[in-house]
């Protein structure tokens, strides 16, 4: 990702924390600049190995305090089959609903906005008389690079 989008991003980052009375620490910028600067989901343990290089004191607890802060505030998700993070294509939207694609072979991971899916889900939720808060949409198969 080139350096002016990186800098609007976690500049956005910046102003959406402001607006919700959210602090947005030194540290916790240091690791959605490193999300940011990814391709892909990436492992907690591989972000802090990242972490490590500008704060070599970093331990596991604070790279999960950080992402936890950062799926919150909707700037990461965490792709749960992979048990991996990736950047938010939506910072705007942290309530959005998102598909991911998984390639089986090389790994990469494709977001998608998937507002039908939410409206499925919401509606069968309403009949069983339960409360979504939270969902995840995952797909595995093969990209089009691997095929």
């Amino acid at each position: 990702m080139k350096a002016a989008i990186q800098i609007q991003l976690l500049s956005q980052a910046e102003k959406l924390c402001q607006q919700r009375h959210a602090r947005m620490t030194p540290q916790r910028l240091e690791v959605l600049r490193l999300m940011i600067k990814q391709n892909n989901a990436i492992s907690a343990y591989e972000l802090l190995d990242l972490l490590r290089k500008s704060e070599p004191q970093a331990k596991p607890p604070t790279i999960y305090r950080a992402l936890d802060f950062l799926m919150e505030q909707g700037f990461i998700h965490r792709v749960e089959s992979t048990n991996s993070f990736m950047l938010c294509h939506d910072f705007t939207d942290p309530s959005h609903t998102s598909a991911f694609f998984i390639c089986d072979r090389c790994g990469h991971v494709t977001e998608k906005t998937a507002e039908n899916i939410r409206n499925i889900l919401q509606k069968m939720a309403a009949k069983a008389s339960f409360t979504m808060s939270y969902n995840v949409v995952e797909t595995h198969g093969v990209c089009p690079q691997c095929r």
